[in-house]
């Protein structure tokens, strides 16, 4: 491997080190995830300085070049990343659902007061309208037609 080459796939997994130490201090990062993004760094950062490592990976699974290899594996890493992700997405939806039905169910309140029930089909009678005295009288006189 050349040297640039070498040196710079050792400064990109320092620097992922670096950015994932820095995002779980911060909180930004769980833990949980800090140590794949850590164990992949570690990763990188061996492939690059023992590279024979990796041509006898290449030559294992039948590949032709080591480049070959690498992008066969992250290829397969951001797969499997994908669908960590789906099923936790999945998970996640199915709590919310969950806990939004719930809430909806907490605000439908019993009445504390049973006389506060009111029954199917009970109409209570209705205050006379304030106005004119010909006006209450022709209301009554319709309801009691009614």
């Amino acid at each position: 491997m050349d040297i640039r080459i070498r040196i710079l796939t050792i400064g990109g997994a320092a620097a992922v080190l670096l950015m994932v130490i820095e995002l779980v201090r911060r909180r930004k990062l769980k833990e949980e995830y800090s140590v794949l993004w850590v164990f992949t760094a570690a990763l990188v950062l061996l492939i690059s300085v023992w590279f024979s490592l990796l041509q006898n990976v290449t030559n294992a699974i039948g590949a032709i070049s080591p480049a070959s290899t690498l992008f066969f594996f992250g290829l397969l890493f951001c797969l499997v990343l994908l669908l960590h992700f789906s099923v936790r997405i999945s998970s996640l939806e199915r709590r919310l659902t969950s806990l939004v039905q719930e809430v909806g169910l907490m605000g439908v309140e019993e009445p504390d007061d049973p006389a506060d029930v009111v029954e199917p089909g009970h109409v209570e009678a209705l205050p006379a309208p304030v106005g004119n005295d010909g006006e209450a009288a022709e209301l009554q006189r319709a309801q009691g037609r009614a």
